[in-house]
């Protein structure tokens, strides 16, 4: 798929030929690799059935476990 982007300010069109310079590549290269480090940590949403399964999955006893271990987490 072609994207196209317009009106881009002449100052950040010569950082971006700088950097892909600086990281041996052309401007396209660089740009697709800006593409795939922004789109590569979008995280997942979970649907409540996979939380309730990873929740089983702690083998909690008791309900207020959950509170307690989360309460050490922050303090650690």
């Amino acid at each position: 798929m072609d994207l196209s982007i317009k009106d881009v300010p002449k100052e950040q069109v010569v950082k971006l030929r700088a950097r892909a310079k600086a990281n041996h590549r052309s401007l396209q290269g660089e740009l697709r690799a800006l593409i795939d480090e922004a789109t590569a940590n979008i995280p997942v949403r979970l649907t409540l059935d996979e939380i309730a399964a990873k929740v089983a999955a702690l083998g909690l006893e008791r309900r207020d476990e959950a509170a307690r271990l989360i309460r050490e987490d922050r303090d650690r």
